[in-house]
């Protein structure tokens, strides 16, 4: 129990030098020497804010998690009711600080790392049945052999499909270090054998540069899905590739991108900005947590038309490159308001693995706008925003968005912009109203779209195989009875048919069936082409780059 209570007492007051060593600063500036707590013989420093408070809390908590340890009337998991208790705690101070535990902190961080050790597969849940999306190029998976559509049966002798397996499970057995050997079976069509693999792992990339091409002779596209450790690397690769095809003016997408990490925020950011001019500085309890960052190198791209795209989706380091490239006039926003995150967390690794990911600052935009949303009404209020937005049709009318004019500011050539909840673009574009069908959304719910894709693919691979993809671009359809046998598997999957509603989704789901195809047989780059032909955010990019409007700084400074 002495083990459990100091583990409890390192997570609430990290101990000196171990847990707070890896932060430059606590804000907890407590420690903690718990030897032989339970009977009494221990010291407790609190916290020098607010001493008297941090002990009452202290003692109180140490001794319930006591009397429950010893004198409940079932045995219960003392760890996880005080990983319960931390995430509880956390909860009240704000929607994005969190706990994560020990067994859980791989998974977590995995999503902002630049690669990993794996097999490189991209897969979905089908139905609980795990079924390859696609191979990732040149990874040991495709060298292997795997191909779009294969079920995965087994990892390693263990059933996967048809055991409620989830995402995280099926990762963590995929996942494992570089040299390991991962053993599947699949069945590649049904009512054939299924097929024994021996995939080794290996070093895999994970990319957060989407897809980068040419719309035209001149105008890039790159779509950027996260802010991870190697996104910026991977932008100036792509930047500098489109620049040497001719590209003179670029429309940089962020939609649905939910952030990550701010330096390499900054640092693409600062491709675009001439000078030293101020990008985001950040506002905490102690001076430790004040920063200013500035723009500080000659970029690639300082110059030419600039379109953003972003929507509701877009968080937290996205929201940081749209405030700067708005507030400083230097790119037109396309789409709809921002998700509104403007608090800053610090990771501090626990000393059994765990992780604290702590509210530490608040950040600003250049024109001193905190975009962050209100969570004043709590945890459950604030994850409903997002969807009240919809009820209230702000996705649908830019006059439905409410901005509060004593968060008025200026852009540096005076254009008026809001803080308080989000970045409202400079041009709104409305969320495709199929898209927002209740049948539309059980189809993409249950995966039916990807998964009737692939079947598709996999019936048709030869005759795709044939076809570049210009041709593929070019010259194929999804037809009416396709879109019908769609609607019949989607009610032998409980979905109850409504012609009118299918007829609504009509051309959105045709184009995402082209696209989830495209993906499968000629790459991701391919989905994002195909997906965009039918994309009104990007077409009022285009337009505005057309018509001069993207030229933000230029056109104001001419007046």
């Amino acid at each position: 129990m002495a083990g459990i209570l100091t583990r409890l007492i390192q997570t609430v007051f990290p101990v000196q030098g171990v847990a707070v060593r890896r932060w430059r600063q606590p804000l907890l500036l407590g420690t903690a020497l718990v030897a032989g707590v339970l009977l009494g013989a221990g010291r407790f420093q609190p916290s020098r804010q607010n001493p008297e408070g941090t002990l009452r809390g202290y003692l109180r908590f140490r001794e319930v998690l006591s009397r429950v340890d010893e004198e409940y009337v079932d045995s219960v998991d003392v760890e996880g009711l005080s990983d319960f208790a931390i995430a509880r705690m956390l909860e009240r101070l704000d929607p994005h600080s969190t706990f994560i535990p020990a067994r859980e902190r791989e998974q977590a961080s995995a999503f902002l790392q630049s690669d990993y050790d794996g097999i490189g597969v991209e897969f979905n849940l089908f139905r609980d049945t795990v079924t390859v999306i696609a191979p990732l190029g040149g990874g040991p998976a495709e060298q292997a052999g795997l191909q779009p559509g294969d079920r995965i049966l087994a990892v390693n002798n263990q059933p996967v499909s048809g055991r409620h397996i989830t995402m995280n499970q099926m990762f963590a057995k995929l996942r494992g270090p570089a040299g390991s050997v991962v053993q599947l079976q699949l069945l590649r069509r049904p009512g054939t054998k299924p097929l024994q693999l021996s995939i080794p792992r290996n070093r895999i990339p994970n990319t957060s540069v989407e897809a980068a091409y040419l719309l035209d002779e001149r105008t890039g596209y790159i779509k950027i899905s996260r802010f991870a450790s190697g996104t910026y690397d991977e932008f100036k690769q792509a930047l500098g590739d489109l620049t040497r095809e001719g590209m003179t003016q670029l429309v940089l997408d962020l939609r649905g991108n939910p952030g990550g990490y701010l330096d390499r925020a900054t640092k693409l950011t600062d491709e675009f900005i001439a000078g030293t001019r101020k990008l985001v500085y950040t506002d905490g309890k102690g001076d430790q947590f004040d920063t200013q960052t500035y723009s500080r190198i000659t970029g690639e791209f300082e110059e030419g038309a600039l379109v953003l795209l972003i929507d509701e989706g877009s968080a937290s380091a996205a929201e940081v490159v749209a405030g700067a490239l708005q507030d400083h006039d230097r790119a037109l926003l396309v789409g709809r308001r921002t998700f509104g995150k403007g608090l800053v967390q610090q990771p501090i690794v626990l000393n059994d693995g765990s992780e604290l990911r702590l509210t530490i600052a608040r950040y600003y935009t250049p024109s001193g706008r905190c975009i962050q949303k209100s969570y004043a009404e709590g945890a459950a209020a604030y994850s409903q925003e997002l969807r009240n937005r919809q009820r209230q049709g702000e996705f649908q009318h830019a006059d439905s968005i409410h901005v509060d004019d004593a968060l008025r500011y200026r852009t540096d050539h005076g254009r008026t912009v809001y803080g308080g909840g989000g970045i409202t673009p400079d041009v709104f574009v409305a969320r495709d109203q199929a898209s927002l069908s209740p049948y539309y959304a059980r189809l993409q719910s249950q995966n039916l779209v990807r998964e009737y894709a692939l079947q598709f693919y996999q019936n048709h691979k030869a005759e795709l195989e044939a076809l570049r993809f210009e041709q593929f671009q070019a010259s194929f359809q999804i037809s009416a009875a396709q879109l019908a046998e769609l609607a019949d598997r989607a009610e032998e999957a409980g979905i109850a048919p409504d012609a009118a509603a299918l007829s609504q989704c009509a051309p959105l789901l045709s184009n995402q069936l082209k696209a989830h195809i495209a993906r499968s047989a000629y790459g991701k780059p391919a989905y994002y082409m195909v997906l965009n032909t039918r994309d009104a955010e990007l077409q009022a990019a285009l337009q505005a780059v057309a018509d001069g409007r993207a030229m933000i700084a230029q056109n104001l400074s001419d007046h």
